[in-house]
């Protein structure tokens, strides 16, 4: 039971006190770590490694690995929600506060206004891409039928929505869709 304890206190004090991103956050990870004995220096250097070299961000990793090694599953689930913690709290606090701030009028004009510009960059990026993934191959021009037909199959999927449905489907429906589609056809 000890060691879920100092798991516990050991990786808050990590999320609580890492500033700069993962890499700087890993000296205060190998004082932790050391000070509680769970593993020495050549083992942490392994940690570190293998953290650096699997996907995801790099304290959660090392969190998820010291975790397992020390305490097996449960010290990984410990470790790994103790060290995301306090960024989580914190993101919620600052929602908070800003929750107030958004509801100024102010502060709505200015996002009504940014609104198009973001639209615009995004669709430019839009057409962007899909000449360059559908007619434009290298340097010649050579167009890919099936992504030209999947293209067109997303903008009646979405435009379709938008006649049916009240608001049309949700970006998160519509990268769904293209998802399974692009299973489907690639």
């Amino acid at each position: 039971m000890m060691i879920y304890i100092d798991l516990f206190f050991g990786f808050l004090k990590v999320g609580l006190f890492s500033f700069g991103g993962a890499y700087a956050a890993i000296p205060l990870i190998r004082d932790v770590v050391l000070h509680y004995g769970w593993l020495d220096e050549e083992k942490l250097s392994y940690m570190i490694a293998v953290s650096e070299s699997t996907p995801g961000p790099l304290m959660i990793n090392m969190a998820t690995y010291v975790g397992t090694v020390t305490a097996g599953i449960p010290g990984s689930l410990l470790a790994t929600f103790t060290v995301a913690l306090p960024a989580f709290v914190i993101i919620i606090l600052i929602m908070i506060l800003l929750k107030s701030i958004l509801d100024s009028p102010y502060v709505q004009a200015v996002l009504r206004g940014l609104k198009p510009c973001i639209m615009g960059i995004i669709l430019a990026m839009g057409i962007s891409m899909i000449l360059q993934n559908t007619i434009i191959k290298g340097m010649s021009v050579t167009p890919d039928i099936k992504a030209a037909l999947f293209c067109a199959a997303l903008a009646v999927v979405y435009f379709g929505s938008r006649k049916v449905l009240r608001s049309g489907i949700s970006p998160i429906g519509l990268i769904c869709i293209a998802a399974v589609m692009g299973i489907i056809v690639y």
